[in-house]
């Protein structure tokens, strides 16, 4: 898939690094970036709200891709993935990240902002921005994940 258009959105401990990662992604890609808030890291929000709210943005709009963030990553992806058509999970290592797009065909990474600095979190977004998903053996196994949701 040929991303065109990226869903980005955080929680209150996921803002300053969500503003690092936009302006990241700005420096070296041309997609178009719709920034779903939060805003501030003095209020805090519900995480939930934030994941759906990209979540339902990608499922809807073809050539898109989600990138949440909160402190760990975790709670985002848990609520992500309660869409239907959403495939999210938090990466914590770059040479995992690749593979969550060429194996698992993710269609949103969730970032921990507590726990992983932000040149590996950029190094992250590099890789699974750069990936495509290999088909193959690979398709057959997202279309059983895809029936467990019905």
């Amino acid at each position: 898939m040929k991303i065109k258009k990226l869903f980005i959105a955080a929680d209150h401990a996921g803002v300053e690094m969500k503003n690092e990662v936009i302006n990241f992604i700005k420096k070296a890609n041309d997609f178009e970036i719709k920034d779903f808030g939060t805003s501030s890291s003095e209020t805090s929000v519900d995480y939930p709200d934030y994941a759906k709210l990209v979540a339902e943005a990608v499922v809807t709009t073809p050539n898109s891709f989600g990138i949440l963030i909160c402190g760990t990553g975790f709670g985002m992806a848990i609520a992500a993935n309660k869409i239907n058509g959403i495939r999210a999970t938090a990466i914590a290592k770059p040479e995992m990240a690749a593979l969550a797009v060429e194996h698992n065909n993710i269609n949103v990474l969730c970032l921990s902002a507590r726990f992983i600095d932000k040149n590996t979190n950029f190094n992250i977004v590099q890789h699974v921005l750069a990936a495509t998903f290999l088909g193959d053996r690979h398709t057959r196994r997202i279309d059983k994940i895809t029936k467990l949701e019905e």
